[in-house]
């Protein structure tokens, strides 16, 4: 991957810069929120920064076949953004590595692809798919709550891409896992599919056996 430390710096500033504009959490009566036991006047600069994403670039995705997704920038990581409206994160995709159809219920996200290429999409409450296929440089965004996908079909090279959401816990909710791994009777998943309780079997058996965090 071709870029350096600087270039990532200003990637990640600009989204900020977007997210703070469009930030959709509630507006707080502070300059920013202080953790319960944190006395204000014993706060640093050190509160304000966030190292999380310091060694997200030596990761080796060698014979990885599943998205790396590194969340260095979100409220659970860097308390400074309760309040904010904003959060962040970097997605690595190996050759073939798919970001599974999911939702962020609490937030828009903005994507900016570094490197590589990718196949993205999502549908509206109206069942209608949007695709595109991203290079270098492009942004794409995904509107709050609405399903959407990204997929690495490149067969030599791996893609990059930084997500800015208007939202310090824009939430995921992935649709494979939240169908299938977490205890949905069967038949109320194969009659919803219009299929047969085998088929949902062997579709929570396969996702049993790939599930990670």
């Amino acid at each position: 991957m071709e870029f350096n430390g600087a270039s990532l710096i200003a990637i990640l500033v600009v989204l900020s810069s977007v997210g703070a504009i469009y930030a959709s959490d509630p507006d707080i009566l502070t300059d920013f929120v202080v953790p319960a036991g944190q006395n204000p006047l014993n706060l640093t600069g050190n509160f304000f920064t966030c190292t999380g994403f310091r060694d997200v670039l030596k990761n080796n995705l060698t014979g990885q076949t599943t998205v790396k997704v590194t969340k260095g920038v979100a409220a659970l990581e860097f308390s400074e953004l309760n309040g904010l409206g904003l959060s962040m994160a970097v997605l690595q995709f190996p050759v073939g590595g798919l970001n599974p159809p999911h939702t962020h219920p609490r937030a828009s996200e903005l994507l900016y692809l570094v490197n590589g290429s990718l196949l993205v999409g999502l549908v509206d409450t109206t069942g209608k798919l949007f695709t595109q296929t991203l290079i270098s440089g492009d942004l794409f965004v995904f509107p709050k709550g609405l399903l959407h996908y990204q997929l690495n079909k490149d067969s030599a090279y791996e893609a990059l891409a930084i997500s800015s959401f208007a939202s310090a816990n824009a939430g995921t909710v992935s649709v494979p896992s939240t169908l299938f791994t977490n205890g949905i009777p069967d038949d109320v998943l194969a009659k919803s599919f219009k299929t047969y309780t085998e088929t949902i079997e062997l579709l929570k058996a396969g996702l049993k056996s790939t599930h990670h965090s």
